[in-house]
């Protein structure tokens, strides 16, 4: 059985550009989740479009062991197509990070800093390497993985969605067979930044199910964001059992 639970707050910014979904069909279960960048509301437009554009392509799937490159690239095709129509190139960008459960197996891809943690009850197994410039320091052995979080350059990211891809930009990971315990979560910037993943997992191991799971990582991202410049932040959270 799959349960979910989806989590947004603007934090404290005027408008929320982060935007999340699931959407079901005869295929499996979809989830996106996209951080949108560009301000003066454009990256609000750009993380709905593309959630809306894999929401409804999945709906339709009928083969989704290939539908995650489809996704990817009619998805970035809307949104050049929109900025094209709204004379806003460059200026409507996102994150996307994407999560398929389907025929026992599970699979991902991404784009950009939102994650995908991937765990059991009781530990993070793996999660997505942001395209940023921190973590690409982190990987050189220039920063450590704590630094990341509080990096001046956090923000600086090296792929997104909304630019003109010569090659694409997107990772998709194989399918792996699921075991039926796993723990899933997506999550923007805003979210992961203000919870360290020890609270993550100590937060998890004393939750009933994904609704009070969620809201024990809120409080903590609330309560590391107080009086801060708090992002928008927001999470999708999935249960296996």
């Amino acid at each position: 059985m799959i349960t979910y639970k989806i989590f947004t707050d603007k934090g404290g910014r005027d408008v929320n550009e982060d935007n999340a979904g699931v959407a079901v069909s005869d295929a499996g279960v979809c989830f996106v989740l996209c951080d949108g960048l560009g301000g003066h509301g454009k990256g609000e437009v750009a993380s709905y479009i593309v959630v809306e554009s894999i929401k409804s392509d999945f709906a339709v799937c009928t083969d989704p062991d290939n539908f995650l490159p489809y996704a990817f690239e009619n998805a970035q095709k809307r949104l050049m197509d929109e900025q094209k129509k709204q004379g806003t190139v460059m200026e409507m960008k996102t994150t996307a990070v994407v999560l398929l459960i389907y025929n026992d197996r599970y699979r991902y891809g991404y784009i950009g800093d939102s994650r995908l943690y991937i765990m059991n009850e009781k530990k993070i197994l793996k999660r997505t390497m942001d395209h940023s410039v921190p973590q690409m320091l982190c990987m050189a052995g220039e920063i450590k993985e704590k630094q990341i979080r509080h990096h001046p350059d956090r923000n600086r990211l090296l792929r997104v969605m909304g630019i003109e891809w010569e090659t694409n930009k997107y990772e998709i990971s194989q399918a792996e067979q699921l075991k039926g315990n796993e723990r899933f979560l997506l999550c923007s910037d805003g979210f992961w930044e203000l919870i360290v993943e020890k609270e993550m997992i100590k937060t998890l191991k004393r939750s009933a199910d994904v609704d009070s799971w969620v809201g024990a990582m809120a409080q903590t991202v609330m309560a590391n964001g107080k009086d801060k410049d708090m992002d928008n932040f927001t999470a999708v959270a999935v249960m296996l059992s």
